[in-house]
């Protein structure tokens, strides 16, 4: 358990089993039992070398909770700090940077060399729709028999859908052969701090 950063402390039961009660992500106050370590104050300066009793004694005097951040560190590192505000604001952090952040999917659009004019129109606006909402389209053209002799068919049809999707997209790879699939991928164009 000691010197451990993202142990789990965990409750054996009567009947065999055993739950996680918490995880374990820093040693505070009597969790610390080394025999010296390198105390930091809340405000980051430099408090020395003390032993983890002594800066237990201070940690108290000052109201706040004893913290060990660097366990690999000789002597260890432990600072001042109230922990359950560094833990709730860390835990604000994480949820800010989790709802800012976009997943970019890879949608797929499928086509074959004879897709009619409809169909056609159909799986453009789909994929600009894709690119409107952030997502990168792989666009591919599926030959089947004989339709592998004319594969220039499937690579006019990529290059006239890249033509259509130009002003919403750029494309980050050209067509391209792979077995009986030709594909192109497209990217969104990066917005405008005015939109």
């Amino acid at each position: 358990m000691r010197g451990c950063k993202g142990c789990i402390r965990v409750f054996y039961l009567s009947n065999g089993g055993a739950t996680v009660i918490s995880k374990v992500e820093h040693e505070l106050n009597e969790e610390i039992r080394d025999k010296e370590i390198r105390l930091i104050g809340e405000d980051g300066e430099q408090l020395g070398i003390v032993s983890s009793a002594e800066g237990l004694h201070i940690a108290e005097e000052k109201g706040l909770d004893l913290v060990k951040i660097s366990p690999q560190a000789t002597p260890p590192v432990c600072k001042l700090m109230n922990y359950g505000k560094f833990k709730f604001e860390r835990s604000k952090k994480e949820k800010e940077a989790r709802k800012n952040q976009h997943v970019v999917e890879i949608k797929e659009i499928r086509m074959s060399p004879g897709i009619d004019v409809g169909d056609f129109n159909t799986k453009l606006k789909n994929a600009q729709k894709f690119l409107a909402d952030g997502n990168r389209v792989k666009v591919s053209v599926r030959f089947r028999g004989r339709e592998m002799a004319h594969t220039d068919i499937g690579r006019d049809l990529l290059k006239k859908f890249a033509e259509l999707c130009a002003d919403v997209a750029t494309m980050d790879k050209s067509a391209k052969m792979e077995g009986r699939l030709m594909s192109m991928f497209l990217s969104p164009k990066a917005q405008k701090a005015g939109k």
